[in-house]
């Protein structure tokens, strides 16, 4: 799904399963429940892959990923994410425990594939213009879109953040991820003598990614970007007050 900034993709046949829910050990035939391997709380061990089997288990990410952030995580099926990566159940199962490891891994795919499409601008905003060259580049993005999907990780938190406090874990690690990079760059301004010594970075980063996200869902919302762009440039317009005489 590209960059994970908004890529709709076609339904799935199983797109009317609504009531499937994220899935707590795997399912037998009968439709009972296995759960030797999702234990709560338990963390399933590292394991070894040939190249081959990592290809496969980054296949079965991909779909599982396209998937829901088409349809949300709680109407995508496990047999969903076996047709859309062409991979048998025991396949499926030998890569992941259950429907909740899996959704852990998009997690962290998604995040990946959200700062990659933001760098190397992400990682140099250090100036008020790399700043605002970072704005254009997250309102280009979302107008290429057609401002279709929202935030990737923000639409499953939504769903998973007040039921499931390991993927609500992953979800918090994922948004720090996004917010150090913003974070670094207003210190190094203050450091380099852009902004004045009493800027607060750390919240000034912070009400950047939350206009962030609120303009991404209203933009989603709306289909049109000046939530995205008005959100952004109030925050900006903020931080250029703490600029250095």
């Amino acid at each position: 799904m590209g960059n994970g900034f908004g890529v709709s993709t076609p339904k799935s046949r199983y797109a009317h399963r609504v009531n499937q829910p994220t899935v707590e050990g795997r399912r037998t035939r009968k439709g009972s429940t296995d759960r030797t391997n999702s234990a709560a709380g338990a963390t399933p061990k590292a394991r070894k892959f040939t190249a081959k089997g990592l290809a496969t288990r980054a296949r079965i990410i991909s779909a599982a990923a396209d998937l829901v952030f088409a349809h949300g995580v709680a109407r995508t099926a496990i047999e969903d994410v076996q047709q859309q990566a062409d991979v048998s159940p025991s396949q499926l199962y030998h890569y992941f425990t259950d429907k909740n490891d899996l959704i852990r891994a998009v997690i962290a795919h998604q995040t990946d594939g959200i700062l990659d499409a933001q760098r190397p601008v992400l990682d140099e905003l250090d100036s008020f213009a790399a700043l605002e060259r970072w704005r254009d580049l997250l309102i280009d993005l979302q107008e290429k879109r057609h401002c279709v999907g929202g935030c990737p990780i923000g639409s499953i938190a939504a769903e998973l953040a007040d039921d499931d406090p390991h993927a609500r874990a992953d979800l918090a690690a994922s948004f720090e991820r996004w917010e150090a990079p913003i974070r670094a760059g207003l210190a190094r301004m203050r450091t380099q003598g852009d902004l004045r010594p009493d800027a607060d970075t750390d919240a000034l980063a912070l009400a950047l990614l939350v206009a962030l996200q609120g303009g991404l869902l209203l933009t989603q919302t709306r289909r049109n970007t000046t939530p995205l762009r008005v959100g952004l440039d109030t925050v900006l317009a903020h931080i250029r007050t703490y600029a250095a005489a």
